[in-house]
């Protein structure tokens, strides 16, 4: 009876620590790469219009999170925002900080800038952030749009969200040096990359003890699993 009873405890940990695993799993989502995760967004509000999805441009992407950038301190009260970097920029210093190839820049043919003073999730941004009026739903449902850029940029003051359309040919514009590497960036996170988002100062905290989390989770189960077997 006894050893009965300890084998229903057993399995009543290993499915607690089961649903403990899923939840860590889950989370570990948030520390990906919120970039992709909004041109997912729009590709699949471009579907459900009929319209071609875009190409997801880590070059477009890097100079969006150049613009993002650029665009810190902007935020104003009500989290609206007003940045125009000079045209020049995007050649002589987004292009260059990003590593893309200038024989291969293209055409950009709209940009959607939003911020926030707190982090939102994709999808509170590409609704509360990002598409706030009828210009920036226009621009969504462009037809000649063929490729699209996202940068995210972080401060303790708030977030920026930056989206770039080009009407470029696909996968020949906007190439990044050394084999599509670029030059790594150390603030922010693009799309087009699976790189997780380097602006979040809890994301390597989280990482971390998700690893522990899993660690020790694997620790309980293997000594269980042993000695039930010994017995």
């Amino acid at each position: 009876m006894g050893f009965m009873m300890e084998k229903k405890l057993f399995w009543l940990q290993w499915i607690v620590l089961c649903i403990l695993l899923l939840g860590a799993v889950v989370s570990s989502k948030h520390h990906g790469n919120p970039a992709n995760d909004i041109v997912d967004i729009i590709n699949k509000n471009r579907t459900s219009q009929r319209l071609q999805q875009l190409n997801n441009s880590p070059g477009l992407g890097c100079i969006a999170l150049q613009f993002a950038e650029e665009c810190k301190g902007n935020c104003t009260t009500n989290n609206t925002i007003n940045c125009h970097p000079p045209e020049d920029d995007f050649t002589e210093v987004f292009a260059p900080n990003c590593g893309v190839e200038l024989p291969t820049f293209g055409t950009i043919s709209g940009h959607i800038v939003g911020c926030q003073h707190k982090y939102l999730e994709p999808l509170e941004a590409f609704s509360q952030a990002l598409v706030r009026d009828k210009k920036s739903l226009s621009l969504l449902s462009n037809k000649t749009h063929t490729e699209i850029g996202v940068g995210v940029f972080r401060t303790h003051k708030g977030s920026y969200w930056c989206v770039l359309f080009s009407t470029s040919e696909r996968n020949t514009s906007f190439v990044l040096e050394d084999l599509g590497q670029g030059i790594k960036q150390k603030k922010g996170c693009f799309s087009g990359t699976s790189t997780p988002c380097s602006s979040s100062g809890k994301r390597k905290t989280s990482v971390f003890f998700d690893y522990i989390f899993l660690v020790c989770f694997l620790y309980m189960l293997l000594s269980q699993v042993f000695y039930f077997n010994v017995l």
